[in-house]
């Protein structure tokens, strides 16, 4: 498992939704994203990443601690 810290949300619904996700992907996107943005409503923070294997962008979305994973999917109409 990570050494990131995980929600409650993502361990429970998005891994089990989305079994494809690598959290070694959601980690490097934290790590060394080509683009963060933060959400004006609730200050989380959105980290983008190419990933190979998906044949698209992933967008995780971290709380506004910009660690902790709060969701992750397949972004196929981010633009860098």
């Amino acid at each position: 498992m990570s050494d990131l810290p995980v929600t409650d949300y993502f361990r429970d619904n998005v891994l089990v939704k989305r079994p494809y996700l690598r959290l070694e992907w959601c980690e490097a996107a934290i790590r060394d994203p080509i683009r963060t943005e933060v959400q004006i409503d609730d200050k989380r923070i959105r980290h983008w990443i190419w990933v190979e294997a998906l044949g698209c962008y992933l967008r995780v979305v971290t709380l506004s601690d910009g660690r902790t994973i709060h969701n992750a999917f397949p972004d196929r109409r981010f633009q860098p």
